[in-house]
Formats: C-alpha cells, structure tokens, sequence
C-alpha cells in the first residue's frame, strides 16, 4: 500500500480526489525530500561549498524510483523519521558512481529540513489541486445563481419556512462562500508556504560565512519565498493553512447539507446529479451520495486541524512528538478536504431544480410564509392595531378552516374597501417580497469571480 495514510484501497477513493491522492502519495513525498537533497547540492555547488563535480551524481540518485519504499517504511521507526534511511540509501547510490560526491550528500543540513520543505511542497501541490477545485465549483454555483435568481423558495429557519427568497441568493452565498476559500488558500500558498532550512539548529554554522548565499539560492531553485530565517519550531503558518482547510471543509459541509435536505423526499426540491449509469432514477429514490461523502469528509477535516493546532507548541530548537504528529495529520487532512470539496463541486456544475415543487413547497402553508409583508401593507392603509388585530383574525380563521389566507382576507370587507382582489393576490406573490435580494446576487457573484462589486 503506498498512498498516505489509506486504511483501506477500497476506502480512499470514497474519501477523497484522485488529484490528491497523487499529491500526497509515498511515492511523491519521498521524491519532494530528494529535490530538496538535489536542489541543495546545486545551491551549495553554485557558491562553492561543495564541488561541482558533486552535483551530478547527486541530482541523478534523487530519483524516487530507484528506492523500495516498503524499505524505507521498516527502517523509519528505528531511524526516528523516514528520511534518515532515505539518506543512508541515497549516499549508497551516489557512491556506487563517485564516492567523493558522496560525501557531499545533503552537506550542512538536517533532516528537518528535508522533511519540511517536502511537506510545504505537498501542501502546495495540495492547494493547487484544491484551487482547481474551487475553480470549478465557483464557476458551477454562480451559473447556478444566474440561472435561478428569479425563482422564489422558502427561506427556513430552525428548519420552518419563515419568508420567501430568491433560490439564486442561496445559490450565490455557496459561491461567495467558496470564493472567499479560494482567495484564502491563494493568500496562504503565496505568503505562508515557505523554504525552511536551518541546519541542525538553524544557524546554517555548517556552512560558515556562505550560509546565506546557500539559503537565497536554495529558495530560488526550489520556487519557495525565503523566510526571515529558519522556522522549524515555530509552526503558525500551517496552523493557519490547517485553519484555512478546516474552514474550506466546513463551507462544503454547509452546502452539502442544506442539498442533502432538499433532497428529502418530503421537500424534493433539488437533487444532485444522478450516479454514472443511473440517469433515468426518479428524483424521489435519488440517495444524496455526493452530498453524504462530503459531509463525511468535512466532519473529519476539523479534527485533523485541531491536531495541526495543538501541535505548535514546540520544545525549543526541535519538538519531541508535536512535529512528528504533522507528517500523518497534514496528509489525512488534504485528503479529506479534497473528498468534501470534489463532491460540493460535482452538485455545483449539475445540480437539478424542481422549480414546481419548490412553488407547492411555498403554498404548503397557505399563504402564511407571506403574513410578514401582508401585515405590513394592511398596517400602512388600516394602521398597526387595526391590521394586526385583522391579521390575527385571518391567520386563525386560515389555519381551522386549512384555505388559503389569500382567500380569507379576499372575504375580509375591512379589506377589501381598500385593496380590490388583484392587489390583495398581488401581495401573496413571493419575490413581490425579496428586498434588495437581487443586490445581494450580484454582490455575491461579483465576489466570487473576484471583481469589483458595485454599489
């Protein structure tokens, strides 16, 4: 078994993207640690440290291919970490062809070195795969909006129908949301995803008076910004990309939630796409999978960040188990996100809509859901006391005798000496009633897509 962190083949692919897989794969955080070996041997040569005779065999050994993993994997505990026999194995295999260049194996450095700027490069291909992702689903939500921003739903709290919305607006919060993920994970890749290099404890005094000149160039060769300086016990920066996840699987949540409700057979209003080979499934015996496994995949998300947390706390110059926990977390925790974003995605570019049965969903109170805007237009001609008491009244008599409110205040002749029957029906319209909703659309998308808002 060579993915990260699988407790089962079987189960994985369920919990997560195939693009992630691959990212956090063994076989891709081996060959990160042996670029950062390949990449020092370059910067050191360059500013003459070690022989440029050195870089050679040393750059041709970084190949993770020519390594057993499974190896690897039994000489870790005993070693502390992985990339001590990873080293011991690529200072043999540079040796077999120069064994002058092996003794300039990963010269001046330690294995935390190796071990964190690997982990800042999966995380970084992590969050690429994850803002490709987002991509996607921004650009699905705010279709989505556009499409449906004239079509009324019931707004619900605590689960009860309270006022009439625009569907577009719930459409339009999911893609801002996930537009302010994207900007965040943008933020964090270019700000907080950084080159660590210290030497053993992060003076680079192995390198003498060139220790910087090596520390500039390994920056650049590795496509890293350059710290202030080594950060191997000071962990804020990926507790806020861990935060960063968190937050971005609990968006996903949220959405994959709210479509699981609406999927219920009880208010059957949206539906996520149907399963390959199942496209002829009835709405009403469609099972919210996608919606299910992202939410799974959220629920483990927060805890994972927790861990990332509760790790910073370092002892000194190097931490005794708070690092160690990060190489099992960071992995598990991008895989989760990217379960929980790939389904979120797939309901964004293909999400169906009964605009029918929302509308049925809206009557199913007999005009109740509309009291609030009623009352006021009743209060504006009758006066508060007045409209309230006739409110009152029409509400009691709509709910004994189950008709439409409409109805009962259309036989109201305090009513109707001030609203003729096509007003009164008027006022039971549901986007008569949206405030400045559709504002609200455009703000959203605007934000989404990244431009300007207006007004």
């Amino acid at each position: 078994m060579t993915e990260a962190l699988a407790p089962s083949s079987l189960l994985l692919p369920m919990f997560s993207s195939a693009a992630m897989r691959a990212v956090v794969g063994d076989g891709a955080r081996v060959q990160r640690m042996l670029d950062f070996v390949a990449a020092l041997a370059r910067a050191e040569a360059a500013v003459g440290v070690i022989p440029h005779e050195a870089v050679d065999p040393i750059t041709t050994a970084a190949k993770a291919e020519r390594y057993e993993l499974a190896a690897l994997a039994a000489a870790a505990p005993a070693a502390g970490n992985v990339f001590v026999p990873l080293l011991a194995a690529l200072t043999a295999e540079v040796a077999k062809t120069s064994a002058d260049a092996a003794g300039f194996v990963h010269w001046g450095a330690g294995a935390q070195d190796a071990i964190d700027t690997a982990l800042v490069l999966e995380v970084r291909a992590g969050l690429d795969v994850l803002i490709a992702d987002l991509d996607r689903a921004v650009a699905g939500y705010v279709a989505l909006a556009g499409r449906y921003r004239r079509v009324a739903t019931v707004a619900r709290t605590a689960l009860q129908h309270a006022a009439p919305m625009p569907f577009g607006l719930k459409l339009a919060g999911y893609a801002g949301a996930l537009g302010r993920a994207r900007e965040r994970l943008k933020r964090l890749r270019r700000e907080a995803l950084i080159m660590q290099f210290g030497g053993a404890a992060g003076t680079l005094a192995a390198l003498g008076e060139r220790g910087f000149d090596v520390y500039e160039r390994l920056a650049a060769l590795l496509d890293l910004p350059l710290p202030d300086a080594p950060w191997h016990s000071h962990r804020d920066r990926l507790a806020e990309v861990a935060a960063a996840l968190a937050i971005l699987a609990g968006t996903c949540g949220k959405i994959a939630r709210d479509v699981a409700l609406l999927m219920q057979t009880e208010v059957a209003e949206a539906f996520e796409p149907a399963p390959a080979g199942d496209e002829a499934a009835k709405p009403h015996a469609r099972r919210p999978i996608a919606a299910t496994t992202a939410l799974a995949c959220s629920s483990m998300a927060a805890p994972l960040a927790a861990t990332i947390m509760s790790a910073e706390a370092h002892e000194h110059e190097r931490a005794a188990g708070a690092w160690q926990a990060e190489w099992a977390t960071f992995p598990a925790l991008l895989l989760a996100v990217s379960g929980a974003l790939a389904g979120v995605a797939e309901i964004g570019e293909k999400l169906e809509v009964d605009n029918d049965r929302m509308r049925a969903n809206f009557d199913a109170t007999l005009g109740l859901i509309m009291t609030e805007p009623v009352s006021l237009a009743l209060a504006g001609k009758l006066g508060k006391p007045i409209a309230d008491r006739v409110m009152e009244e029409a509400i009691q008599k709509a709910l004994n005798e189950k008709r439409h409110l409409r109805d009962i205040l259309g036989e109201d002749e305090r009513v109707t000496l001030l609203m003729n029957l096509g007003e009164i029906a008027r006022l039971f319209e549901p986007l008569s009633y949206q405030g400045v909703a559709q504002a609200f659309i455009e703000r959203l998308v605007a934000s989404a897509q990244s431009r300007v808002r207006r007004r």
